[in-house]
């Protein structure tokens, strides 16, 4: 298994959820944490346990994104008029590997901002090789002509576990998508329950 594989399934088993909906998930068959003291760990949460794990879901979710970049999203959010929850979860959809993962371009998160890194992407016509790339309403995104038969791209569009969101059209007999308007929560398929309002109560106090 490969530290990004590991990695991965240990957010799984610390959250106690399954939080991209795959079906080899370990919580699929366990749902207590990692470690010999996770079946234990099952106490009353306090108020700043369940916005640091609201946080940390979040987190995860989008490839285990580090503090600091977590913190400047959350932070341009903030300062952006309308409802902070909203717009964080709409920046985080805009960086460029969610949007190939969503697309079902390849079957994880993990999968897709190694993809766009090795430059296998273009948006607009132009190669772009950073995930944290933001698209914008409209932004044209296309896997390079030599990249598309790889066979991770062919398996994820075979992937029946998740659909592509009515946000993005995709094309995936010319594996092309566009970026059609930035959602909100309610847009967004997770298969559990996100708390972005946690996550602005987190970053209140802290």
């Amino acid at each position: 298994m490969t530290k990004r594989t590991s990695a991965k399934y240990k957010i799984d088993r610390r959250m106690g959820e399954n939080i991209w909906g795959r079906p080899k998930s370990p919580v699929n068959k366990r749902e207590y944490g990692p470690g010999q003291h996770g079946q234990r760990r099952k106490g009353k949460m306090s108020d700043f346990g369940l916005q640091l794990r609201a946080k940390q879901k979040l987190k995860g979710y989008y490839g285990d994104l580090t503090e600091k970049q977590f913190r400047r999203i959350f932070t341009e959010a903030e300062r952006r008029r309308g409802d902070t929850g909203e717009l964080l979860i709409g920046l985080l959809e805009r960086r460029l590997d969610a949007v190939v993962y969503r697309a079902k371009f390849v079957a994880t998160i993990f999968a897709a901002r190694q993809f766009v890194n090795h430059g296998h992407v273009t948006v607009n016509g132009q190669r772009v090789n950073i995930p944290s790339y933001r698209v914008k309403e409209g932004d044209v995104i296309e896997v390079r002509q030599k990249s598309k038969q790889m066979t991770v791209l062919l398996e994820a569009v075979q992937l029946a576990e998740r659909d592509v969101p009515d946000y993005i059209e995709a094309d995936h007999s010319k594996m092309i998508a566009t970026f059609v308007r930035t959602p909100g929560l309610g847009d967004v398929p997770y298969p559990v329950v996100m708390e972005p309002n946690l996550v602005i109560e987190y970053y209140a106090q802290n």
